[in-house]
């Protein structure tokens, strides 16, 4: 039976974990009994034993057409919620990308515990032990008309984070603690409106220190969280009956998730307060997991292009107007190593991923989609495709690139 468009008011899907299970072998005892045999070449998993099997770009467009089906039955403004398990960041970033690609807008990620595990979760030691739960919505229809009409401009953008902050949760607590909400932070808003926009065909028409000076203009911040003026009330309640906030825990292994630690620990909006570099210097490198590929620059460097300091040499985070002085600078420094990367020949073993992406989203910009995808069949598969971020640049410069 054809389903109608738009007839659904929610979709749960549980859907096939990369090469976790391969689905087809498990049936093959069945299907010797019933006389049937399933279609593999559709099948959405990840062969790594079969010559003519299906690879992670296989993977990724299959998972699309389904996602995109789900989004074409789901009601605009309703929800999906996707539960995945997987031990690869490749296979993770797959799902990922097929979600944004079937044009929904992911709101939420967090984990589900079962309680009782797998057979193999409990005897495998490196087996993952809970599920990821991804919450996403299909926008409103009235939103993506205005978008339509709006795409590539700063209205438009703005259009964006309104819908999209009437969509996160307000409140979540957990364990009887208030929790953070991530996707209300402002590098999350920012990364969720650029994807938007990617993902549509459509110029980023804010940077970044304009867009996080016009969070703060427009929206209520609090705990380093925005809200919209309507929902600030129900958060402050909750904020009062919990007296704190869980700070959210940050994995630091390249430049950018170096400078939104240093950020955290520095800006009195998210917890910090002004440091030495002595002070920081040690606590930097506990949290430190560095990247092997990753050329990281020292934590003076992270510190000089990107925060400022007082007569007391205590680093700071800037005002909007100082912040957006210093990325101009910083983001010239990365377009002149984008532009080493460009123009020189062979694989690239390391370099400043943040680099890469300031010269994809240049590029982006300019509708240089050849200077994305020259740049990007230089980098190691692996973090191609293990880079959400990296790996939305390259697959839709790809489709434009003539």
């Amino acid at each position: 039976m054809q389903m109608p468009e738009a007839s659904l008011d929610y979709v749960f899907v549980d859907p096939p974990f990369g090469s976790n299970i391969i689905y087809s072998d498990l049936s093959i005892l069945w299907e010797s009994w019933l006389r049937l045999a399933t279609n593999t070449s559709q099948e959405a998993v990840i062969h790594r034993r079969k010559k003519h099997g299906h690879k992670l770009d296989d993977y990724l467009l299959l998972m699309t057409q389904s996602f995109s089906s789900m989004f074409k039955m789901l009601k605009p403004g309703r929800w999906m919620t996707v539960e995945f398990h997987n031990t690869k960041s490749a296979v993770w970033n797959a799902i990922h990308e097929a979600i944004t690609r079937a044009g929904f807008v992911v709101a939420d990620i967090s984990t589900l515990d079962k309680q009782q595990g797998t057979y193999k979760q409990v005897t495998a030691a490196g087996a993952v032990k809970q599920d990821l739960i991804i919450s996403a919505y299909k926008p409103r229809a009235g939103f993506e008309q205005r978008f339509l009409q709006e795409a590539g401009t700063a209205e438009g953008a703005w259009d964006f984070v309104r819908q999209h902050l009437s969509q996160l949760p307000r409140v979540v607590w957990k364990d009887g603690a208030l929790e953070p909400v991530a996707e209300r932070q402002a590098h999350l808003l920012f990364d969720r409106m650029v994807a938007f926009h990617i993902q549509r065909g459509a110029t980023v028409p804010l940077s970044a220190p304009a867009f996080y000076a016009g969070l703060r203009e427009r929206f209520v911040e609090r705990d380093g969280q925005y809200f919209l003026a309507d929902q600030v009330a129900e958060y402050d309640a909750a904020r009062l009956q919990a007296g704190q906030v869980a700070q959210l825990a940050l994995f630091v292994s390249d430049e950018k998730s170096s400078v939104q630690w240093l950020r955290q620990q520095l800006d009195p909006a998210l917890g910090g307060h002004p440091q030495t570099y002595q002070e920081l210097q040690p606590q930097f490198l506990r949290q430190l997991h560095q990247a092997r590929h990753e050329q990281l620059p020292e934590l003076r460097d992270l510190l000089e292009h990107n925060f400022l300091q007082d007569s007391s040499e205590r680093w700071h985070a800037p005002d909007p107007g100082k912040a957006a002085d210093l990325d101009a600078l910083r983001r010239k420094d990365l377009l002149r190593e984008f532009e080493r990367y460009r123009t020189e020949k062979g694989r690239l073993k390391q370099f400043r991923s943040e680099a890469v992406r300031a010269g994809f989203a240049d590029a982006w910009q300019r509708r240089d989609y050849a200077a994305i995808v020259q740049v990007a069949e230089r980098l190691p598969e692996s973090v191609l495709q293990e880079d959400p971020e990296l790996l939305m640049y390259y697959d839709n410069a790809s489709l434009r690139v003539t």
